[in-house]
């Protein structure tokens, strides 16, 4: 079901978040599965509806699927290789990771174009090139992408032009199958990164370097099944730290890691708060007013990520003085501006810019979430605001937080979820 949340603002957030599994590392790792042989146990996996659309890829692959209690089991023994139709496609735009893993394993890959949040021009022309490079021959039409390596993939030296996290990993995938050894240049460095190349590691591979700007992965190992746990995810740890930071509290998020977040903590330290590592996560204490960040400029790793760009361009909107946001990765991210200008905030737009002059309160309204981040950051927003406010479209913020009104609450929120419409909802 599609729905909208209902935000009673003004009360301070304060308590423990359990920070789930990285998104961003669970759907790289389930489609590495693809190039198992046995049983694989993926646990601290997050139930996302992101989550679910990559089993229901993997069902459809002819993978033994199940999901309980934050653990996927994939068995990917019995593969069939069928073309990925285009609805399991469009739910999600990281479905593109299993053009590198499908590839590998079966010599050719149908995929359609993927979906996922309206954010701005995520070209996969680096995806293709790359692959090309390996032996890939790539046919794009009516909506289609079809890649065939009828001699087998090859290793090679790849230099991106830029460290695009999709297409670094669609590289790893299908390195691990090809023959001889792959070299990338100007990878991406994210935490994610790493943790795909200990999944893969731990099935038999052989990765070096990820986490650095150049990988090395050694082809023609065979893989198998294998168990993983997902790292704790840092988009979602920022998040909820940005909710104490807007509402004046004080959250622990456990299991977050300072070194995923370490262009972040500087940012909220500030803008007033207290940020602390304790022994099992981070700690924020926000002031009862923040100060305004005179400047956030978002960078790939390991500058300021683009993912928590729009939740701190909420708590500048009550933050005391002026600050200057500048988006540098999807020129579509403001999407989220329009709302919060109908909440009561004072941002202006200019280029890549948003400047946002921080206002004494803001006031509860009818907003629609139409991405993922920038619905989370509605809701920030929404905790702060005096009055009631409702939050439409959250089908999108489910694809990247779980269980959202139930943490919320967790932390003295008063928010609760209303269904408005089918969706397919989260994963199960």
């Amino acid at each position: 079901m599609s729905g909208k949340i209902e935000i009673i603002g003004g009360l301070p957030l304060r308590g423990r978040v359990e920070i789930r599994g990285a998104k961003n590392s669970a759907l790289p790792i389930l489609a590495a599965t693809v190039l198992t042989r046995g049983e694989s146990k993926i646990r601290n996996c997050p139930a996302l509806s992101d989550v679910r659309a990559s089993l229901e890829i993997l069902k459809y692959l002819g993978c033994c699927v199940r999901f309980r209690d934050g653990e996927a089991t994939v068995d990917s023994t019995e593969l069939n290789g069928a073309p990925i139709p285009e609805t399991l496609m469009r739910e999600m735009r990281s479905s593109i990771i299993f053009l590198g893993a499908v590839l590998a394993r079966f010599g050719e890959a149908r995929l359609c174009a993927p979906g996922g949040c309206d954010i701005g021009l995520r070209p996969i022309d680096l995806h293709l090139g790359a692959l090309g490079e390996m032996g890939a021959r790539v046919r794009e039409g009516g909506g289609m992408i079809v890649c065939t390596c009828p001699d087998g993939l090859r290793g090679a030296d790849i230099s991106l032009s830029f460290p695009s996290v999709g297409a670094t990993e669609n590289v790893m995938l299908a390195a691990c199958a090809a023959k001889g050894t792959t070299r990338i240049f100007n990878a991406a460095r994210e935490p994610e990164i790493e943790d795909l190349a200990a999944f893969l590691n731990c099935a038999g591979a052989r990765i070096r370097g990820a986490g650095s700007a150049e990988i090395v992965i050694e082809g023609g190992k065979r893989l198998s099944g294998c168990e993983h746990t997902v790292i704790a995810d840092r988009i979602a740890a920022g998040s909820y730290l940005a909710a104490a930071a807007i509402t004046a509290g004080s959250v622990t998020a456990v299991g977050a890691r300072a070194e995923h977040l370490r262009t972040v903590l500087p940012v909220f330290r500030a803008m007033g708060c207290e940020v602390t590592e304790v022994c099992d996560g981070l700690r924020l204490d926000a002031p009862q007013r923040l100060d305004a960040v005179r400047y956030i400029r978002t960078m790939p790793y390991p500058g300021f990520p683009t993912d928590l760009q729009a939740p701190l361009t909420a708590c500048m909107c009550v933050a005391r003085g002026t600050g200057i946001v500048r988006e540098t990765i999807f020129e579509n991210r403001y999407k989220h501006v329009p709302g919060l200008i109908r909440l009561g905030a004072d941002i202006r737009l200019e280029g890549g810019c948003a400047v946002i002059r921080g206002v004494d309160r803001l006031t509860g309204a009818h907003v629609e979430a139409t991405d993922l981040r920038g619905g989370f950051a509605l809701v920030l927003a929404g905790l702060a605001a005096e009055g009631k406010t409702t939050v439409s479209g959250t089908a999108h913020i489910d694809r990247g937080y779980e269980n959202v009104c139930g943490t919320l609450r967790s932390l003295g929120a008063r928010v609760c979820a209303r269904q408005t419409g089918p969706d397919r909802g989260n994963a199960q």
